[in-house]
C-alpha cells in the first residue's frame, strides 16, 4: 500500500471539500432563499456554472469508463466525450436556457405543465430509477480509485469514497459542488497534462508511436482510429450520440446546474467554457487507456484498474497524487450532483406537493439531507456488482431518450397526457424487452444499441398519436399565443 500517496490524496479532499463546504454553508446560514440548498438561490455565476455542468458529466464513465472501453474499442472510445460536447452545445442553447426561464426546480415540474400531474409523477419516479443506476457506477469508479492506491478492493474503497462524496454535498448543496468543482478543474488539467507528458517520457521505446506499434503488430488498426470499424461505428459511436444528447439532454443532474444558473446569458456563455474543459478530457484517457493496454505488466491487471495502476507506478508521487486526487474529485462532482439531483426530484416532486405543502425551506433542506445519505449509502453496498461502466451508462441513458421527445414534443408541437403516458410505457417495454429477452438474436440484431429500439419507438408512438389523436398545442405555443393576443388587442 502506497501511504505517501494516499495521506496526499485524502488530504487534498478533505481540505478542499470540507474546508469550502463549511465555508458557504456559514455564508448560507445568513440568508434562507427558497431553493438555497438544491438550487444556491439561483445565484451561480458563469465560471461556477460552466465548470459544475462540465463536470457534472465527466465522473466515472468519463474517465475510468474511457480508459476502460479503449482497451476494447480503442481510440472510438473518445467519442464517449465528443458525444458530451454535443450535449453540452444542447443544454447550454437549448434545454438549459427552458428550465432557468420557466424558473424550475425539477425536469418532471415541466412534463407536469405541458401534461399533468400523473406524467410528472411517472417521469420523476424512472428519472431517480436511472439517476440511482448513475450514481451506482460513480461509486464503482471511487472503488477503483481507492483499490489503485491501496489494493483494499473495490467495495472497501468506494465506502471511503463514498463518505468524502456525501461530504461534496451534503454541507451546503449546490453552492458547496459548484465551487468545489472550480477548484478541482483547474487541479484536474494541471495533472492531466503533465501526467500525459511524463509517461510518454517513461513508455517504453519510442513514447506513444511505440503504443502505436503495437497495435499494429497486433492486427488491430482499427484500435487507433476514432471512427474504428464498421461495427464500432454503427453501434457504439452512433449509439452513444444518441443516447447521451437524448437523454443527459432533460436529465435532471444536468440541467440542475442550469436552474441554478443568475440569468439565461449566463448559460449561454458557459458554453465556451463547459464544452473544451469536457472535451479535451477523452482525449488523454484514450491516450493513456490505451498505453496501459500496450505495457505487458499492466495488461495483465486488466481494463478496470490498468490504467491507474500504470500512472501510480510510472509517474512521480507528487504527480501521481496530484492526478489521482483530482480524478478522484471529478468521480466525486457526480457523485454529489447525482445524489442532490435523486434527493431535489424526491422532495419536489413527491413530498413538497403532495404531503408538505406548506413545508419550511429548513425543512426541504433537512429531507433532501436525509435522502442524499440515504440513496449514497445504498449506491456504495452494490458499487462492486456492476458490469462495465460505459455499457451500464449506455444501457441507463437509453430509458430517458423517450423522456427528451416527450418534452420537446409537448412543448413545441402538440400535448395530449394520455399519448405522453403511452410513448414512455411504449419505449421503456421496449427498452425492458431488449435488455432481458433474446428478441434481438431472434431478429437478428444483437448488436443494436438499446438507444436506438427507444428512440424509433419514441417517435414512431408519438408521431402516429399526434397525427391521429386529439391534442393541444405545445405548451410554450400556447404561452406565445397568449402573450401575443394582447398585444394584439391593444393594436387594434
Amino acid at each position: 500500500m502506497n501511504y505517501p500517496l494516499l495521506i496526499a490524496v485524502l488530504a487534498y479532499e478533505v481540505v478542499v471539500i470540507v474546508g469550502l463546504g463549511l465555508w458557504i454553508q456559514r455564508q448560507q446560514a445568513e440568508r434562507q432563499a427558497r431553493d438555497q440548498f438544491a438550487l444556491a438561490g439561483r445565484s451561480l455565476p458563469m465560471p461556477v456554472v460552466a465548470i459544475t455542468l462540465a463536470l457534472t458529466v465527466l465522473g466515472t464513465a468519463h474517465i475510468l469508463g474511457v480508459f476502460e472501453m479503449a482497451w476494447i474499442l480503442g481510440a472510438a472510445a473518445v467519442w464517449f466525450s465528443l458525444a458530451h460536447v454535443v450535449l453540452l452545445v444542447l443544454v447550454c442553447l437549448g434545454t438549459g436556457l427552458w428550465v432557468r426561464r420557466l424558473g424550475l426546480t425539477t425536469v418532471p415540474e415541466l412534463l407536469d405543465r405541458a401534461y399533468g400531474t400523473e406524467t410528472r409523477l411517472l417521469v420523476s419516479c424512472v428519472m431517480a430509477g436511472v439517476l440511482f443506476g448513475i450514481l451506482t457506477v460513480e461509486a464503482q469508479g471511487i472503488g477503483i480509485i481507492f483499490e489503485s492506491l491501496t489494493r483494499w478492493g473495490i467495495r472497501t474503497g468506494a465506502v471511503v469514497g463514498g463518505v468524502i462524496g456525501i461530504l461534496y454535498v451534503i454541507l451546503a448543496g449546490m453552492k458547496e459542488i459548484g465551487w468545489v468543482n472550480l477548484v478541482n478543474a483547474v487541479i484536474m488539467y494541471a495533472g492531466l497534462v503533465l501526467a500525459t507528458i511524463f509517461i510518454a517520457l517513461r513508455l517504453p521505446g519510442d513514447g506513444f508511436d511505440t503504443v502505436g506499434e503495437f497495435y499494429l503488430q497486433a492486427g488491430e488498426p482499427h484500435m487507433l482510429s476514432i471512427f474504428g470499424n464498421t461495427q464500432i461505428f454503427m453501434t457504439f459511436v452512433l449509439g452513444t450520440l444518441v443516447a447521451v444528447v437524448f437523454s443527459q439532454g432533460i436529465n435532471q443532474m444536468l440541467l440542475q446546474p442550469a436552474m441554478a444558473a443568475e440569468s439565461e446569458a449566463t448559460i449561454r456563455r458557459s458554453l465556451w467554457i463547459a464544452a473544451p474543459v469536457n472535451g479535451m478530457f477523452g482525449v488523454f484517457a484514450v491516450a493513456l487507456g490505451l498505453a496501459a493496454k500496450s505495457i505487458p505488466e499492466f495488461n495483465a491487471l486488466g481494463p478496470k484498474v490498468a490504467t491507474t495502476a500504470m500512472l501510480v507506478q510510472l509517474l512521480p508521487g507528487w504527480l501521481a497524487a496530484l492526478l489521482l486526487a483530482s480524478f478522484l474529485a471529478a468521480i466525486l462532482s457526480t457523485f454529489a450532483m447525482v445524489a442532490l439531483a435523486i434527493a431535489t426530484l424526491f422532495t419536489n416532486d413527491i413530498v413538497r406537493p403532495l404531503y408538505l405543502p406548506q413545508a419550511s425551506e429548513a425543512r426541504i433542506t433537512l429531507i433532501i439531507r436525509m435522502v442524499i445519505i440515504a440513496v449514497g449509502v445504498v449506491a456504495i453496498s452494490v458499487a462492486a456488482l456492476l458490469p462495465p461502466i460505459l455499457a451500464a451508462m449506455n444501457w441507463l441513458f437509453s430509458w430517458l431518450v423517450p423522456v427528451f421527445w416527450v418534452v420537446i414534443a409537448g412543448l413545441f408541437w402538440r400535448h395530449s397526457q394520455p399519448l405522453a403516458i403511452t410513448t414512455l410505457l411504449a419505449a421503456w417495454a421496449a427498452n425492458s424487452a431488449w435488455s432481458f429477452t433474446g428478441l434481438p438474436a431472434q431478429l437478428g440484431v444483437a448488436d443494436l444499441p438499446n438507444a436506438y429500439v427507444t428512440l424509433a419507438v419514441t417517435l414512431v408512438v408519438l408521431a402516429v398519436g399526434s397525427l391521429l389523436g386529439p391534442g393541444r398545442p405545445g405548451y410554450l405555443r400556447q404561452q406565445q399565443a397568449a402573450v401575443q393576443s394582447p398585444a394584439a388587442g391593444a393594436a387594434a
